[in-house]
C-alpha cells in the first residue's frame, strides 16, 4: 500500500464520558457508551457550549472548556480524525456539554420541556396561521424549513391531509396542557371542528365513522380524497390513517370533554371492530378496499390480508391511552390489553432476530417480502413497543409485558444505536451480516427525530418504573443527542433528520417541517411525556397540567387528570385551581377533580406530584420580595432540586428573599452551604429572612451562619399539618 493511501483525514463526532484530563499534554480520555476508550486532543482552535433550549441564547463556554472536563461528564466532541496505519489521533474543534455541572443535565430542569413545547407549538401556529386567525382552510400539509407554505402558483401542494391536521391538533392541545396558553387550545379546538366538518363521514345505518385521506383545495372549491394517495397505501383505506385521525381530537377531548368528540371516537372504534378486526385470528388488518371495505379484496395487491405494527400497536399511543385517561372506561382498557397481548404473542422473533417482526399475513405468519420493508427493522418501532408495553402494564400488570419491554430495552443499544456518536438509527437489516456480525443500515446512517423520541420515552419510563440506572443512562444519552442536534435555533421547530454526526440533513422532503410524516405530533408528545416521566418518576418534581372543561359533559362532573398510564400510587394531586382560585374538592389518590356546576367552560389548573416526594419547593415574586416555600427534607439527595429552585427565585433580582420553612423537617450542611454560596452571589444588600416559624434545629443551623434574619409571624407559630 502506498503511503498516501495509508492515511485518512476526515471530520466526525464522538460522544462519551470524560475519564481523565491531562493538562500537561492538553488532552482528555473519553469512554463511549459501549465502553471503548479514546484520547481527545485539545490543541488548536477549540470552542464549546452548553446545550440550550429553543428560545434561549447561545451559551458559549469556550473560555472555560478545560475546566469543565470533569471526570464522568458526558460530552459531544466534533473534530478532525487522523488515521494512519497503526495509529489514530482525534483533535477536538467543538465540544457540546449537555450538563451545566456534572450530573445536572439541562433537560431535567422542570421547565425545560414546557418551554420547548411552547416554542414548537408557536412555530407551527406562525407557519400555518401567520395572521393569528386559526382558519384551517389555510392549512397546508407541507411546511418549509423556515415555517412557510410552499407557493401555490402551479396548483400544487394544496392538499390538506387528515392525519397531518390531526397530529398538529394533538401537538397544540398538548402544548395547552403543559402551558395553559389559550392560543394553543383555541387552535386545537378549531382544528378539531374542521376535521369533524370536512374530513369525517358518519354512516348512521352502520353506526360507524371514517375519515377521508384529505382534501385538495382548488380555485373552484374542495375535492375530497377518499382512499389514500400515499405510495405505500395507494387506493386503499389504511388502518393507521383512521387511527391517527383520532389523535388530535382525543387529546382535545381530555381537556374539554366535548361529547361530540367522544361520539366520534366511539364510532371510529366501531369501524375498527366491524371492518378491520380479524374475529377469527385476532388483531386488525392493515388495509381495506375502499369500495367493498373488504381486507381480503384482490384489489389491495400487496396489502391484501395483511396485518402490521401500525394496525395493531399504534392504537395505544395515538388515541387509546388518552381516551382511557379521559374516561376510565373498561372497554378502552380491554382494547389496550388486547393490543398488548397481541404484540407479546406474535411480534417477538428471537432467536431469528433481536428485532420484532412488523408485518404479517392473515394467519400471523411473517411477511418478509413486503414492499420496501422486506426483512428489515424500523428501530423506533421496537423502542415504541417497549415504551407502550410499560405504559399498559400500569393498567394490566402482566409479567409478559414487563419481560418483553425490558428485553427490547436491553438488546436494542448494540444493534440499533450509534454507540460512537449517540442517537438512534432508522432502518436496519433484521438479521446480522454473517461476515461482520452487524445489522447493516439499509439506506443511510441518518437519524430521524421521531425515532429519537421513542428511545427517550422508552428508557425514561423504564428507568422510572424499574429504577435501573442503565435505563436512565440510556435515556439521558438519547435526550442529550436530541436536544443537542435536533433543535433549529434559527428558524424554529425541530429537524426531520440529522446526519450520523448530528449535522442537519436538509434535502428533499426531509428538509420540510410539515409533510405527510411530520406535523408537530412526535416533538410535542415528547415534550409532554418527557416532562411527566422526568419529573414524576425520576427527579421528584411536580407537573402542572391545564384543562378547560365544561363540567356537565363529564359523567358526574368528574375530571380525570392523570398525566399518563403510570403505576398505581406513583403520583397524586397536590393542588387545584379553578378560574385562578384555590379549589379543594378533589381526590388526590384517584387523580380526579369534582367540578362545580357551571354552564361555561372552567379554567382548571392542577399540580400533580410524586406520591413519595421528599421535598417540595415553590416560589413566587411580588415585585420586591422572592418568597421560597420548602416542605420536607433538604439534604444531599435533594440538593439539585433545591439549587434549581433557589437559582430560579433569585434570577428576578429581588431586594429581599423570604424563606418559609414551617414545613421543613431537616436541612443539612450541603444545603446550608448552597444558601451561603448564593447569598454571596446576590450581594450583601439583599436580605435573606426566615419568616413564620421553623423547627428550632433548622432555625439554629441557619442563624449560626450569621447570614440570615429571623422574623416570626404575629402569633409566633405556624401550621405544620
Amino acid at each position: 500500500m502506498s503511503a498516501p493511501a495509508a492515511r485518512r483525514t476526515y471530520s466526525d463526532s464522538i460522544a462519551g464520558y470524560v475519564t481523565s484530563f491531562d493538562p500537561v499534554h492538553d488532552r482528555f480520555g473519553l469512554r463511549t457508551s459501549d465502553d471503548r476508550e479514546f484520547t481527545i486532543h485539545l490543541d488548536g482552535l477549540i470552542g464549546s457550549e452548553i446545550v440550550r433550549n429553543l428560545g434561549d441564547e447561545r451559551r458559549d463556554t469556550s473560555g472555560s472548556t478545560r475546566d469543565m472536563l470533569a471526570e464522568g461528564r458526558f460530552v459531544f466532541v466534533h473534530g478532525l480524525f487522523y488515521q494512519w496505519e497503526g495509529g489514530e489521533r482525534i483533535e477536538a474543534r467543538q465540544i457540546t456539554f449537555p450538563e451545566e455541572t456534572r450530573g445536572a443535565y439541562v433537560f431535567e430542569k422542570p421547565t425545560w420541556w414546557v418551554q420547548q413545547a411552547a416554542e414548537i407549538a408557536d412555530f407551527y401556529l406562525r407557519g400555518h396561521f401567520p395572521d393569528g386567525v386559526y382558519d384551517w382552510r389555510n392549512f397546508r400539509t407541507k411546511l418549509t424549513l423556515s415555517g412557510t407554505h410552499l407557493p401555490e402558483f402551479a396548483g400544487q401542494d394544496v392538499r390538506q391531509e387528515t392525519d397531518t391536521i390531526s397530529r398538529l391538533v394533538y401537538g397544540l392541545a398538548t402544548a395547552f396542557m403543559l402551558t395553559g396558553e389559550d392560543r394553543f387550545l383555541e387552535a386545537a379546538q378549531s382544528g378539531t371542528d374542521y376535521l369533524r366538518e370536512h374530513m369525517r363521514v358518519v354512516d348512521e345505518r352502520e353506526g360507524v365513522a371514517y375519515w377521508y385521506h384529505g382534501i385538495d383545495i382548488t380555485s373552484s372549491g374542495q375535492r375530497k380524497v377518499f382512499a389514500s394517495e400515499f405510495g405505500d397505501d395507494f387506493d386503499a383505506i389504511p388502518m393507521y390513517e383512521q387511527i391517527y385521525a383520532l389523535a388530535g381530537p382525543t387529546q382535545t377531548y381530555r381537556i374539554t370533554g366535548d361529547p361530540r368528540i367522544l361520539e366520534d371516537i366511539d364510532r371510529t372504534v366501531a369501524l375498527f371492530h366491524r371492518y378491520f378486526k380479524d374475529e377469527d385470528r385476532g388483531g386488525f388488518f392493515s388495509h381495506l378496499d375502499p369500495i367493498t371495505m373488504d381486507p381480503r379484496a384482490d384489489s389491495l395487491g400487496r396489502n391484501r390480508s395483511r396485518k402490521n405494527w401500525n394496525s395493531v400497536g399504534d392504537h395505544a399511543p395515538a388515541y387509546l391511552i388518552n381516551a382511557y385517561l379521559a374516561t376510565g372506561r373498561e372497554d378502552f382498557a380491554e382494547l389496550l390489553e388486547n393490543t398488548a397481548d397481541t404484540i407479546t404473542k406474535y411480534f417477538p422473533d428471537e432467536p431469528n432476530s433481536p428485532f420484532v417482526q412488523e408485518r404479517f399475513h392473515e394467519d400471523w405468519s411473517p411477511d418478509r417480502t413486503w414492499g420496501w420493508q422486506q426483512d428489515r427493522a424500523v428501530v423506533g418501532h421496537n423502542l415504541k413497543i417497549a415504551w407502550n408495553l410499560t405504559r399498559i402494564r400500569a393498567l394490566r400488570d402482566k409479567p409478559e409485558y414487563a419481560a418483553l419491554a425490558e428485553r427490547i430495552a436491553d438488546i436494542m443499544p448494540p444493534v440499533g444505536s450509534d454507540q460512537q456518536r449517540g442517537g438512534w438509527y432508522d432502518v436496519v437489516d433484521r438479521r446480522a451480516d454473517p461476515a461482520s456480525g452487524a445489522h447493516r443500515l439499509v439506506w443511510h446512517d441518518r437519524k430521524a427525530w421521531w425515532q429519537q423520541e421513542q428511545s427517550i420515552l422508552a428508557y425514561l419510563i423504564l428507568a422510572g418504573v424499574d429504577g435501573d440506572p442503565e435505563h436512565r443512562r440510556l435515556a439521558r444519552e438519547a435526550a442529550a443527542f436530541y436536544n443537542a442536534f435536533f433543535l433549529d435555533y434559527d428558524d424554529g421547530g425541530v429537524y426531520f433528520n440529522v446526519l450520523a454526526n448530528g449535522i442537519p440533513y436538509l434535502l428533499g422532503t426531509e428538509r420540510l417541517k410539515g409533510s405527510h410524516s411530520m406535523a408537530g405530533y412526535h416533538a410535542l408528545e415528547l415534550c409532554y411525556l418527557a416532562a411527566a416521566y422526568t419529573g414524576l418518576l425520576l427527579t421528584s418534581s411536580p407537573l402542572t397540567l391545564h384543562f378547560r372543561p365544561l363540567p356537565e359533559t363529564f359523567p358526574g362532573r368528574v375530571l380525570r387528570v392523570s398525566p399518563d398510564l403510570l403505576p398505581e400510587g406513583t403520583v397524586q394531586i397536590d393542588r387545584v385551581w379553578i378560574d385562578d382560585q384555590p379549589y379543594l374538592d378533589f381526590d388526590p389518590k384517584a387523580l380526579t377533580v369534582n367540578l362545580p356546576e357551571s354552564d361555561v367552560p372552567l379554567k382548571v389548573r392542577v399540580d400533580v406530584e410524586p406520591a413519595d416526594m421528599r421535598l417540595r419547593v415553590t416560589s413566587e415574586f411580588d415585585g420586591n420580595t422572592a418568597h421560597i416555600h420548602c416542605d420536607g427534607v433538604i439534604d444531599r439527595d435533594e440538593l439539585d432540586k433545591f439549587r434549581r429552585a433557589l437559582v430560579e427565585a433569585l434570577s428576578v433580582e429581588p431586594r429581599r428573599v423570604e424563606f418559609h420553612l414551617c414545613k421543613t423537617t431537616e436541612i443539612t450542611r450541603p444545603a446550608i452551604n448552597e444558601l451561603l454560596f448564593q447569598r454571596a452571589k446576590i450581594g450583601l444588600d439583599v436580605e435573606f429572612v426566615i419568616v413564620g416559624c421553623a423547627l428550632p434545629e433548622v432555625t439554629q443551623a441557619l442563624l449560626a451562619t450569621d447570614a440570615f434574619v429571623v422574623e416570626l409571624d404575629d402569633e409566633g407559630s405556624c401550621d405544620r399539618d
